[in-house]
Formats: C-alpha cells, sequence, structure tokens
C-alpha cells in the first residue's frame, strides 16, 4: 500500500478502509499511518511530530483503537526522565498485516473497474 512517502507519478488507486462503531471510526489510514510511525519510531511523540499532529491527538487516537478491539494495538509505558517509549503489541502488528491484505484484496477486486476508469482520465503527462 502506498504512503504519502512513496507517491508515484500519475493516476494511482488506494483503498482507504475504515471500520465505524456507529459514527466512530475506530480504524482508518491516518490510525493506520500512525500505528506505523509507532512500530518504527518506539514513541508516540514522534510518531505524532512526524504525522505533523499533537501527541494529545495521537494519544486520544490510541486510546480509542485500544478501547475497541480485544487486545491493545500499542502499549505505552510513562515518560519522565528515563523517557517513556510505545510498542506495537502483537495485535497491533496482526491489525497491520490484516489491514494490508484488505487494501490488496481491494485492489485486485477492482482491477478491471480500475482499467475502465483510467481509460477515462486525462493523460497527466499533457
Amino acid at each position: 500500500m502506498q504512503t504519502p512517502a512513496d507517491v508515484k507519478p500519475g493516476f494511482n488507486l488506494q483503498p482507504r478502509l475504515r471500520v465505524f462503531l456507529g459514527s466512530a471510526m475506530v480504524l482508518g489510514w491516518g490510525k493506520i499511518l500512525l500505528l506505523r510511525q509507532v512500530h518504527e519510531t518506539g514513541s508516540i511523540a514522534e510518531a505524532a511530530r512526524n504525522l505533523g499532529m499533537s501527541y494529545n491527538h495521537a494519544w486520544s487516537l490510541i486510546k480509542l483503537m485500544n478501547q475497541h478491539f480485544k487486545e491493545p494495538v500499542v502499549s505505552a509505558s510513562r515518560g519522565g526522565p528515563g523517557r517513556g517509549g510505545a510498542v506495537i503489541t502483537p495485535a497491533g502488528e496482526k491489525v497491520l498485516e490484516l489491514y494490508e491484505e484488505m487494501a490488496s484484496e481491494c485492489l485486485k477486486a477492482t482491477k478491471t473497474q480500475w482499467r475502465r476508469l483510467q481509460g477515462m482520465l486525462n493523460d497527466p503527462a499533457e
């Protein structure tokens, strides 16, 4: 799945799956990016900075996800002089893996329609 860091020239299709409970979005593209950043950095604060969001917003998104999954997706230790940290739990790793698989399956399922839609788009080189 393409991330903002590896944008390709021309038109491309990027599924953005979202999981809702009523009107509350439990999981979506932004939360997936946050989970990836926490996994890469080991820090909620650094992940938030990398994504251009406040620490409080990132923490609220993580709390929401942890609340709605049977097992927490992120485990965090308190900051301070020893500097806290955060890790993606095995459940969080599975969430990332399943989201990627679902997005990949969406691309496969829409391949024919995507080709037809591409034929209707202006050539970006023109």
